[in-house]
């Protein structure tokens, strides 16, 4: 800032030696003629007085005599304002303003006045040169006064011109009015988008004093009456623009300028565009919306077509096309779900934007603003239809993939489900209405109600689709029920969420037993079985005395003890991702089983609590069994890092994703 201060200095103490150096020698000029004004008033009365043979021009030489006498007293005037406008106009800037306002009437005042009386004095040479006047000292007398006249006329417009006496007060009055802007330039500081600027009125007060938009005005409006206004504009854009650059330096644009194309994903570059969503609302809110204000405040008078121009070379200068071309380029990238909310984010954004565009950009000045908007918003609107009504047939397309080896809920049933959840919320569900709504209404349909609640049965119901497929490839039998249960728990904890109100009571208390009844399955097929060898030899054999060591018993111990070694090192992978499932399903094993394996002991002289030796053929105590029993299916973090979803997309940056992502071109 003082660098600049000290620019504009220099050049006003440079354009005040070229104005007095100007002012020297057209005062020199002007004196000159002065010195003879007095000859022309005297030779023009003593014409008609003396040598005039013809009555007739009389007349026309008292018409002369009049503006010649305004011409002497006007040039007096515009001496002494040639020497008030010396100074810089920052002392006293409404009186140099005055002045120079003064200067410009005394000038057309001087010229009009030259015009009158030379219009007479030609008139009388015609007549003295028509009727053969030969007295060569009278024509001589009018023709010296006619250059004289001719001379003072012009004043007017070498005044105007470079050096001149105007252009050069013109030149100190454009030094000014950039001098009170720069000084008046504070950088915005741009707050974070909050409820309260989202509401901010648009009659706020302007961010420059009254006092300043005043000397603004009061400049532009001489500038205006000399046809200078065009360089006053360049100059208040070149002011402003600087000012709305240092503002956005805070955010860190450099974003705006990453190069991508349709093959990048909107995941790679989805903290870029939620610092977009928030910065171009900054941008609109904030700085925009201050330029806006200040430009039809300096510029009020001059008519809302010079100062929307004036508004509309600002914001464009300052970047607006560049934030635009960054939401376009996010509607041409590859489509998948994560695109899909963040088209949703853009539109509202945008939506919450449109009266403050269709305000500030609606004139004919901002036509590409216009333009680019709409484009932005058609891709926005074209993209996340596109994409939501091919949810459906991406989720069918994974049917063809495998089921998770541990027998838990797959990837893309949480993430699906979630997703749906947060399409259903109500966030969400509004703006997706409203897009459904508005490309129904560019194909001239009427939007259905239904829509988004039918898509949403058909993406469930290929999720169901999936399972049953996924259940069948698994060889396991044991682990297909574990599978079916678990994913029948994820579907029943859907209860009280957006998606399970959707599906309704009927749907949930469904998957309910077809969980209770998998679980079933489950544990009869798996432990049952195993726990069922004990409990029939215990029919089959008759109560031994303590120490009993028989052969088969032996033997059907030994048996069981491989099985359940067996069974537990390939379901020890297993997962039940559900605690509260997980928790019930040991409890039922344990109380089912623990007390049947220490009767089977006990029968046969052990105490299950103490005797457990492999030597003595007993692997297992009660409480070992029942500790191995109750750690079965714990959740593996190291591999899913959490059993909770409780975000839709976080960093979704795994398989899901990359298998789910919509190849359109494939379908």
């Amino acid at each position: 800032m003082e660098i600049l201060n000290r620019i504009v200095l220099k050049t006003s103490l440079e354009n005040s030696r070229a104005l007095a150096s100007a002012f020297d020698s057209t005062g020199q000029r002007l004196e000159g003629m002065k010195q003879r004004l007095p000859f022309l008033e005297a030779a023009v009365k003593h014409v008609p007085r003396q040598k005039c043979k013809f009555v007739a021009i009389r007349e026309h030489i008292d018409r002369a005599i009049g503006p010649a006498s305004a011409v002497l007293k006007v040039y007096d005037i515009i001496q002494e304002l040639q020497k008030s406008l010396l100074y810089h106009p920052c002392s006293d800037l409404s009186t140099y303003l005055l002045m120079v306002k003064q200067l410009e009437e005394s000038l057309k005042f001087l010229a009009d006045n030259c015009g009158l009386a030379i219009q007479w004095l030609e008139a009388i040479l015609e007549f003295l040169e028509d009727n053969a006047v030969h007295d060569d000292l009278y024509i001589l007398n009018v023709n010296k006064s006619l250059t004289i006249l001719q001379e003072l006329q012009a004043t007017d417009r070498q005044a105007r011109l470079g050096g001149g006496i105007l252009c050069a007060a013109f030149d100190k009055l454009e030094i000014e009015f950039k001098q009170i802007l720069v000084e008046n330039c504070v950088c915005i500081v741009l707050d974070s988008f909050s409820s309260s600027m989202r509401n901010q009125a648009s009659t706020a007060p302007s961010p420059l004093p009254v006092a300043v938009i005043q000397k603004l005005q009061a400049i532009v409006e001489r500038l205006d009456a000399a046809n200078r206004l065009e360089k006053c504009i360049s100059t208040y854009v070149e002011v402003r623009c600087l000012n709305t650059m240092r503002s956005f330096q805070a955010l860190d644009l450099d974003y705006l300028n990453h190069s991508f194309n349709e093959f990048d994903d909107v995941q790679d570059v989805e903290c870029y565009v939620d610092q977009w969503c928030k910065h171009l609302q900054l941008a609109v809110k904030q700085v925009f919306e201050t330029e806006y204000k200040i430009c039809s405040d300096v510029f009020e008078k001059n008519g809302p077509e010079v100062w929307m121009d004036c508004f509309a070379k600002i914001v464009t200068q300052s970047g607006i096309l560049s934030f635009l071309r960054f939401g376009k380029k996010i509607t041409e990238c590859k489509n998948d779900p994560v695109k899909l909310m963040k088209l949703l984010d853009i539109f509202a954004m945008l939506d919450n934007l449109r009266v403050d565009f269709n305000r500030l950009f609606g004139g004919s000045a901002c036509i590409e603003i216009q333009t680019m908007t709409r484009d932005l918003l058609k891709g926005v609107v074209n993209g996340a239809c596109e994409i939501f009504w091919e949810l459906p047939i991406q989720v069918e397309l994974q049917r063809r993939s495998s089921p998770p080896l541990d027998g838990s809920v797959p990837r893309l049933v949480s993430f699906v489900t979630d997703y749906c959840n947060h399409l259903l919320g109500d966030d969400y569900r509004p703006l997706l209405t409203q897009i459904l709504t508005i490309q129904q209404s560019w194909k001239q349909e009427k939007y259905q109600e239904e829509l988004v609640t039918n898509q949403i049965y058909c993406i469930i119901k290929q999720i169901g689709l999936n399972l049953d497929a996924w259940s069948k490839a698994h060889y396991d039998l044991t682990l297909s029920y574990l599978f079916m249960m678990n994913n029948h728990c994820h579907f029943c904890s859907l209860k009280g969420t957006n998606l399970g109100g959707l599906m309704g009571d009927s749907w949930l208390k469904a998957h309910e037993q077809y969980r209770d009844y998998y679980m079933t399955l489950y544990l009869r097929e798996s432990w049952g079985k195993i726990f069922a060898s004990l409990s029939q030899e215990s029919r089959i054999l008759s109560s031994p005395t303590r120490g009993f060591e028989g052969d088969l018993f032996k033997k059907r111990l030994k048996s069981f003890n491989e099985e359940l070694d067996h069974m537990y090192q390939k379901q020890s992978n297993w997962v039940v991702p559900c605690e509260d499932l997980r928790l019930k399903m040991c409890k039922l094993v344990v109380q089912a089983y623990v007390p049947l394996y220490r009767s089977y002991l006990q029968d046969h002289g052990f105490q299950a609590e103490t005797d457990a030796s492999p030597s003595r053929h007993v692997k297992y105590t009660t409480q070992g069994l029942e500790a191995m029993l109750s750690s079965l299916f714990q959740p593996k973090l190291s591999k899913s890092g959490s059993t909770k979803h409780n975000r839709l997309i976080g960093k979704i940056k795994d398989m899901v994703t990359d298998n789910f992502r919509l190849a359109l071109m494939a379908v």
